[in-house]
């Protein structure tokens, strides 16, 4: 993919310009992926034929003056959670082996065809979408780009990896406790949570319904957003999805900051995260001018209500398989499944109770200001296998503590722009740059200050 245009809107205008054909994009695709697999172990299927029969289908419209698409012969990756016509749809279970293949695409899936986009194969993740590092038992963990002896982040580890490597101008995922940030963040790259309920989940296996979402990762700013125009919309076969179409991002990318409230997000998130995660976020602040800091009430306690939800949730989801099929579960999750499964219902409710109040208080907050910057994870990529870090001089467990800084944002489903910000001879670390609800174009406005500014760029990793 690297002697080939890179990302999603030059690899499409040079094929609807005739400069190349997608078919070859495909092939190099197809190529990069199988050199490169072995390594990162970023898929866990390749959908050779599919791939090759939809860039065919572009280069056959364009030869006939048709339009294909606006992500014309663009190859892309989605989380083996997604439904692929044909394929099982794993969420990175043993279990899951036994279904049936999927009879359609999933609704996102669906939209991107549309549009011209060439599907190269589902990716890797953290079992059931419960993870942080995309250390699979079953399937062996996903490797970084950067240094593949550390973790891809999780669960999307492998979209982040595979887009980080760029084996594919982008990728899905999805978010329940920061699953897209977090791998956003450790790969150096891009990725939009976007507002609950913003983008259909139909056709996507569940894990937390109440604090689901999708989105995609991008390699600039520009390619985020005509992703996120290209299958945003409402769906009646998502009883979440949003009932109105959001205004397209695109057109509104470079107007600047204009008149919007910028603030640092204080107490909780300014604290508990290593020296290089907010020095990060003050990187972002000072080339945006924003010296305010707010602080929202009960984080802490916001986080620990999400893992309420997510533990019981889940564990309800998957309680017959648990009964009759524990064994085949991964380690990692079933026992976090099974403590979910005996969680008392009153404590449940109170966790609910609390995300009202929550999400009422942050509210307030918001008529402060626009945009709020905080870290994406507490550290960078950790080693594979890594089970402690250290924080505030405490050592405490690795995996779930990347989510520290994420999961409070997604229990009240903010739309939220991760944004790599890398320091020289470092690591790659993520800022979240979160706005109100329904604003995503806020958020993509600032990263694209911060992307022009020279700030926020994903840089090629030495894959």
């Amino acid at each position: 993919m690297r002697e080939l245009p890179e990302g999603t809107i030059a690899t499409a205008a040079a094929i609807r310009e005739g400069r190349i054909k997608a078919e070859a994009v495909a092939k190099a695709a197809l190529d990069a992926i199988a050199r490169a697999n072995p390594v990162l172990n970023a898929f866990t299927d390749i959908t050779a034929e599919r791939a090759l029969r939809e860039a065919a289908a572009v280069d056959t419209a364009i030869a006939a003056g048709r339009d294909p698409g606006v992500l014309a012969g663009v190859p892309y990756a989605v989380k083996n959670l997604y439904d692929v016509e044909g394929l099982v749809t794993l969420a990175g279970s043993k279990i899951n082996r036994g279904h049936p293949p999927a009879k359609t695409d999933a609704a996102l899936i669906r939209r991107l065809k549309m549009a011209g986009a060439v599907l190269t194969g589902a990716t890797a993740m953290d079992e059931y979408a419960y993870g942080f590092t995309t250390e699979n038992t079953h399937y062996g963990p996903t490797r970084n780009p950067h240094d593949t002896e550390r973790s891809a982040g999780g669960s999307s580890g492998g979209s982040g990896a595979a887009l980080a490597a760029r084996l594919v101008g982008f990728a899905l995922g999805s978010d329940t406790n920061g699953s897209i940030r977090v791998p956003a963040a450790l790969d150096g790259i891009f990725g939009l949570k976007p507002t609950y309920g913003r983008l259909s989940r139909a056709g996507v296996y569940p894990f937390v319904d109440s604090l689901d979402h999708v989105g995609p990762f991008a390699l600039d700013v520009a390619d985020l957003a005509a992703i996120y125009d290209t299958i945003e919309g409402p769906d009646p076969l998502d009883p979440a999805s949003a009932i109105r179409a959001a205004e397209p991002a695109t057109p509104e990318l470079d107007r600047g900051l204009g008149n919007l409230r910028i603030a640092i997000a204080g107490g909780h998130f300014a604290q508990g995260g290593q020296d290089a995660a907010h020095e990060a976020v003050a990187i972002a602040a000072q080339a945006l001018g924003a010296e305010r800091e707010i602080a929202l009430p009960e984080a802490a306690r916001a986080r620990a209500a999400a893992f309420l939800i997510t533990a019981s949730e889940g564990a309800n989801l998957h309680l017959a398989d648990l009964k009759r099929r524990a064994q085949d579960f991964d380690p990692n999750s079933r026992d976090r499944l099974l403590a979910g499964a005996l969680i008392p219902a009153s404590w449940y409710i109170q966790a609910q109770r609390f995300r009202r109040w929550f999400r009422s208080r942050v509210r307030e907050v918001f008529r402060e200001t626009d945009i709020l910057l905080a870290p994406a994870t507490p550290c960078p990529a950790p080693l594979i296998g890594q089970m402690t870090m250290m924080l505030n001089g405490a050592e405490v467990p690795m995996r779930p503590h990347l989510g520290i800084f994420t999961q409070p944002i997604s229990f009240i489903g903010l739309p939220v722009v991760t944004v790599p910000v890398f320091q020289p001879g470092s690591l790659p670390l993520g800022v979240q740059i979160i706005a109100a609800p329904w604003r995503e174009t806020d958020a993509l406005r600032v990263a694209r200050v911060l992307e022009k500014a020279g700030i926020a760029v994903a840089h090629q990793p030495g894959f």
